[in-house]
């Protein structure tokens, strides 16, 4: 046990001795806070309120947050200072979220660690309760000159904020939110295809086969002319899976195998003039220079992994011989 117990130790320090000293530093800053009980961001990403981007993160709380500064920046035009002096005005208190009413705006902040850093923030609903809040005062004629330009910027961010929100509340009712990622990747598959196939042209290079043949350690050309029913597969393999996401997929739909096992059209046929061919041309054309970089088919098929990996596969390491 004692064995088992300094060799995880030994292996700890062999990991440790690997880090960087910034990565170092960062895991012990996150340790830290962590300590402190700061809560930790266990995603972070940006949206779009009024034309401009504002970074946002969900807390291993929950909680949905927006950086203290943007909030600032987003309803003044300035990120500098803390919201204070523009929320706490004597003749805004009648209008004030209770959340904020008994202490001052800035201390209310939520602290959190993101990336080995402690960041300030608001909750989402924060926002919307200080946009209501200069909104109402506005509708009582109570706000002062200088102030109104507040809450012209406040009913942007509401309008824009109701905008997204409706949008949301729609696609997580009707379950939609599920086929977004989807309908995205069939808008990239139909600039790459047709609706139609157009006639052959001859597209793939006979050194693409020739390199090939050569990498398998084939004759050049076959007695007969016909080339191994595998190459197709290879084809598809080497090119179709690696243009694009979900391509193969697409193809075989737009382009099935009838009863005899034969496809009507090649898959090139498909492809578009603008976006699909071009792109085709320029891969294959990669291709080819792999194949003529290698000795091996295997060392080919790992520096194509390693260029051009397929969706979801693991990249491999390119170790010396």
């Amino acid at each position: 046990m004692q064995a088992k117990d300094a060799s995880k130790q030994v292996g700890g320090n062999a990991r440790s001795a690997a880090l960087t000293p910034e990565t170092r530093s960062k895991i012990a800053a996150k340790a830290a806070l962590k300590k402190a009980g700061y809560p930790s961001a266990t995603h972070a990403g940006s949206i779009n309120i009024g034309g401009a981007v504002i970074p946002c993160a969900v807390l291993e709380t929950g909680q949905r947050v927006v950086w203290q500064r943007e909030v600032v920046g987003l309803l003044t035009g300035n990120k500098k200072g803390g919201l204070s002096r523009y929320l706490t005005a004597a003749n805004l208190e009648p209008y004030a979220p209770e959340k904020f009413k008994d202490g001052d705006f800035d201390e209310t902040a939520i602290v959190f660690e993101m990336d080995g850093r402690k960041a300030h923030g608001f909750e989402a609903e924060d926002i919307v309760d200080i946009c209501r809040m200069y909104m109402t005062a506005r509708r009582a004629e109570a706000l002062l000159p200088s102030q109104i330009h507040l809450a012209a910027q406040a009913e942007v961010i509401v309008l824009s904020l109701a905008k997204i929100g409706i949008t949301a509340l729609i696609d997580e009712a009707t379950g939609y939110q599920e086929v977004r990622d989807r309908k995205a990747l069939q808008a990239l598959l139909d600039t790459y295809l047709r609706k139609e196939h157009a006639a052959w042209a001859k597209r793939f290079p006979d050194e693409f086969y020739r390199e090939l043949f050569r990498l398998r350690d084939w004759a050049y050309p076959t007695v007969s002319g016909a080339r191994p029913g595998v190459v197709g597969k290879y084809t598809v393999n080497l090119v179709y899976e690696r243009l694009a996401p979900g391509l193969v997929q697409e193809l075989e739909q737009r382009n099935p195998k009838g009863e005899n096992g034969q496809r009507k059209t090649k898959h090139h046929q498909w492809m578009t003039d603008d976006v699909g061919h071009p792109a085709l041309t320029a891969h294959i054309h990669s291709v080819m220079g792999f194949m003529r970089a290698c000795d091996s088919w295997d060392q080919f098929m790992t520096m194509m992994d390693r260029a051009f990996p397929k969706k979801g596969a693991q990249i491999p390491l390119l170790l010396e011989e």
